[in-house]
């Protein structure tokens, strides 16, 4: 028996690397823009969003992101992150045979922040120094928001 409604799942992975915003699933890309939308709230200008219809297209979309993140090698560790990444899954539920079609959307957020750093303890001088301290800057207004 055909289902009642037609599911669609859709993911995009941004990531906020020295306070700009980049499309971790196209490579290469330029400075995203925040917008506001008046019917859908902030949104991100020009992010892709793929399909994805099961558990292994979502691990490649989490691969191929990972591997565009920003990373450098400090004291502390080999493989540090220098930004905060959001992986946002959309769930879509339309109903079929319908004259008015219903929609039902649900969105997750995955959130992976960059750690707090400290430069004596990193041993990070010029460009690593002053990307630690904009990872700091804005861990501090994410706490400044959930406080």
């Amino acid at each position: 028996k055909k289902s009642e409604y037609e599911t669609e799942v859709a993911c995009t992975y941004l990531e906020v690397y020295n306070e700009i915003i980049y499309d971790l699933l196209v490579a290469g890309s330029a400075a995203l823009d925040l917008r506001e939308d008046p019917r859908g709230g902030v949104k991100v200008a020009g992010l892709r969003a793929l399909q994805v219809h099961n558990s292994q297209d979502m691990l490649r979309v989490l691969d191929e992101g990972n591997r565009r993140r920003k990373t450098e090698s400090t004291r502390a560790n080999a493989t540090s992150s220098r930004s905060h990444a959001v992986l946002e899954i959309s769930v879509t539920r339309t109903e079929r045979n319908q004259v008015r079609a219903r929609k039902m959307q649900g969105k997750l957020a995955l959130v992976d922040l960059a750690g707090s750093e400290r430069a004596a303890e990193t041993g990070n001088v010029g460009q690593k120094m002053r990307d630690g301290a904009n990872i700091n800057k804005s861990l501090l207004a994410l706490a400044n928001c959930i406080n």
